[in-house]
């Protein structure tokens, strides 16, 4: 595995570390074929009955990186519109992987989900949160569009929940999350990846059919729509991207300013 990823086997678990800390975790085209690997990866081995998603460093992961996004599309052209189109795509196709995962995923969250870090959160069974975890989707603030967290976070929370959150890009800390029952549990940080862990433990307690059709249920049937949303997401995200706003955005972000929005 690359090294933007780190997978551990730890008998009846596995856990995929990410691993950019220096950035967030910020995601790449790379890393999402990296996780999609390590996914895929962990689904094959007979051993692992759930998988830990977490990440490396202070933040879990603060969304997509920016930094590539905006060079994708420096200059802009027929092609770089087509590379940005292919990035979304590729995590929303990662996105949906996850749903229709057969095993539980746990997602171990301390620091900053934002962003598209955020619908990788939410694209998992449960989350367990440190008690500095936040939850954000601040594309509004940049000029984008928060694609992917609007139809996970309204099929975890509802509608009100997930305007509330697109529309100001306001902060959600983990007493909120709990409160809301977004997430399972909140710990300190130092045990973030245990209590994850013993999670997944109770969950390995029952027959991986029980588990695998509960998961469709949940995800293919009740959340039967999610799929198409998602692919849809991944179109107005990315078209998001091409407008004068969004590049100002991501320039003003990288650049540690204030956007001056035409």
């Amino acid at each position: 595995m690359a090294n933007t990823i780190d997978v551990k086997v730890h008998h009846p678990g596995g856990t995929i570390v990410m691993q950019r800390p220096e950035v967030g975790n910020a995601l790449t085209p790379a890393m999402v074929t990296d996780l999609s690997q390590a996914l895929e990866d962990l689904r094959q081995e007979k051993k692992v009955r759930y998988v830990i998603l977490t990440g490396a460093g202070p933040h879990f992961c603060t969304g997509m990186d920016l930094a590539h996004l905006e060079s994708l599309q420096s200059p802009p052209s027929l092609e770089s519109l087509h590379q940005v189109h292919e990035f979304w795509q590729q995590l929303a196709d990662l996105l949906i992987q996850m749903l229709r995962y057969p095993k539980p995923l746990i997602a171990a969250v301390d620091g900053g989900a934002l962003g598209a870090g955020w619908g990788l959160a939410l694209s998992s069974d449960l989350i367990v949160a440190s008690e500095g975890a936040r939850f954000a989707s601040p594309a509004t603030r940049l000029g984008l569009v928060g694609a992917f967290v609007a139809p996970l976070l309204w099929f975890r929370c509802g509608g009100a929940i997930a305007a509330r959150f697109l529309m100001t890009g306001q902060d959600a800390d983990a007493a909120w999350a709990l409160e809301a029952h977004m997430v399972s549990k909140v710990v300190p940080a130092a045990q973030v990846w245990v209590a994850a862990n013993q999670l997944g433990e109770i969950t390995a307690a029952a027959p991986y059919e029980a588990l695998q059709m509960t998961k469709r249920l949940l995800n293919e049937t009740i959340g039967e729509w999610l799929t198409t949303q998602l692919v849809v997401a991944a179109g107005m995200g990315a078209t998001s991207c091409s407008t004068e706003a969004a590049g100002e955005g991501m320039r003003a972000f990288l650049e540690k300013r204030p956007p001056l929005w035409p």
